[in-house]
Parts: C-alpha cells; structure tokens; sequence
C-alpha cells in the first residue's frame, strides 16, 4: 500500500458535495440578522466545511465495499486500492473532533452541538441504518444535508429561529426529488449494489410520482418565508419562478414512461436544475437580506 496522497485524502471529504454545503452554511450566516467577527465567520464555515468532508470521509469507509460494486464510484480511493480502510477511518474521526471542537470554541456551543448532530446523522442513522435497509433513505436521511444553514445562522447568533428552520426545510424537502431524479437514470448501479433505493424496490413509475409529491411541500416551504415577512419581494419573486419552473420538470419527470437513461430527459434535466435551484434560491436569500440593511 502506497503512503496516502493528500488528493485522495481530498477525495475522501467528497469535495463537490462540500461545495453546496458550505454555500449554503455561508447564506445561512450571512442572512443572519446579527453579524459576526469575519475571522470567526470564515471559521465557522471552515469547521462547517470539515465536518462535511469527515462525514464524507466516515460514509466513504463504511460503504468502500459497496462503492467496488458501482460504476459511479468505483473509481474513489478506497475501493481502487489507492488508500486503506483504517487511514480513511482516523482521517473522518480526527476531522470530525476537529472541526466540532474548533466550532464550540471560536463561536458557541449550539452550534457545535449541532453541527456533531449533523455528522453523527449523516454516518449513523443515514449510512450505516438506512441506506441499506430502507427506500425511504433518502427521504429521512435528507436531513443530514439540511443542517448547514442552521448550523451558520446559530453560529452568528447563538440561538435558533422560523427562518433557518426553514431553510433546513427546504434543503430536507428538496433532498428526494433531487437524489430520486438521479436514481431513476442510475438505478442498475444500485440494484448491482444492493441498494434499495426507490426506483429498484418500487419501480419507476412509483418513484416518478414519489418525485412530483415531494416537490410540493418543497414548494410550499420555499415560497413561504415571503407571505410570513421573514424574506422580501426579491427573494418571493425569485423563489416563484424558480419554483414554477421545477415543478413543471417535475411534471415532465412523473409524465415520463421510458425506461432505459437514454430516454430519462426529463430527469437529467430535473436533477441538473434542482442544483442550480438551490444554488439561486439560497443566494436570493443573502440578497434579499443585504437590500434591506
């Protein structure tokens, strides 16, 4: 075995999941109505950051058998042999200690509390508990993704409120269509792993209408900061269409009766959107809070 090389010590921490944890942990504390030390706020998001990736890194050791079976992740570290099991465990605990305790110490200790919430659910209830055991994985699980806006919002202020709560809704929400779009055009990797997600134990017509009545109340969350004050005319403008628009691939995704990826359009082009979606959504969020200073 070859001393670990720090790109795949990087590879580990699942590098573009991070992206989209730490912008939106980053939105959640800058829509914070508190401001916070830019020291202690680039710190927050760095221990926001590295829990992220020990959470990837600890998913990563405990499915590495799992990952050799599927052709989207056969090439990781672990299972290509390029890193052993026991560097890929210390490397996710030892990260995990890291940015908990970096955490309590440069902003306070909720948010600490919750960010180790967020990496023991991640590892425990959604890796080990229910991805091998339920299709409902992604549904619960989801609520692992929605914590870094609460995380980023609790470390400016100390406490917890309608708002983030929201945004951790909307995240948990958004979780099945956006996982479920993905497995409908890669679900003979799963089914080849062992992995009961949805499309591979309830078929793809269930999975199709599972997407549609999960994007409602995804809808409904997201608009509803607007009608409740907590956000301004920007952010419920951006959030209609945005949401109008999802809903309407959504639509196309549950109409849709192909059966093989070649004829899954509208769901690659679901999938691909609901990135963009949250990406735009949480940066209307920020906006809508920096026009109103």
């Amino acid at each position: 075995m070859l001393p670990a090389d720090w790109r795949d010590l990087f590879a580990l921490t699942k590098p573009r999941v991070m992206s989209l944890v730490v912008f939106t942990a980053l939105c959640g504390l800058l829509a914070a109505p508190e401001t916070i030390h830019p020291v202690l706020g680039f710190t927050a998001i760095l221990c926001i950051a590295l829990g992220a990736g020990a959470a990837g890194a600890l998913n990563q050791w405990y499915e590495a058998d799992v990952d050799a079976q599927m052709k989207r992740t056969r090439s990781r570290p672990l299972p290509a042999g390029r890193l052993d099991r026991q560097t890929a465990l210390h490397f996710g605990v030892g990260l995990s200690a890291l940015s908990v305790i970096l955490m309590g110490l440069a902003t306070n200790l909720l948010a600490a509390a919750i960010l180790l919430a967020s990496i023991l659910f991640y590892v425990l209830v959604y890796t080990v508990w229910l991805k091998p055991r339920t299709a409902q994985n992604i549904v619960i699980g989801g609520a692992a993704g929605a914590f870094p806006p609460l995380i980023g919002w609790t470390a400016v202020t100390g406490d917890v409120s309608a708002m983030p709560v929201l945004l951790f809704a909307i995240i948990f929400l958004w979780t099945p269509p956006h996982f479920w779009a993905l497995s409908l055009f890669v679900r003979t990797d799963y089914a080849k792993a062992g992995i009961p997600m949805l499309p591979v134990v309830s078929g793809l017509a269930t999975t199709r209408r599972h997407v549609l009545l999960y994007t409602l109340p995804m809808v409904a969350a997201a608009v509803a900061p607007w009608p409740l004050g907590l956000a301004g005319s920007l952010y419920g403008w951006t959030s209609i269409v945005l949401n109008a628009i999802f809903l309407v691939l959504a639509v196309r995704t549950a109409m849709n009766r192909a059966e093989e990826p070649s004829g899954m359009k509208p769901e690659k082009q679901l999938f691909g959107f609901s990135i963009l979606y949250l990406f735009i959504l949480f940066a209307a969020v920020v906006a809508d809070r920096w026009i109103s200073l």
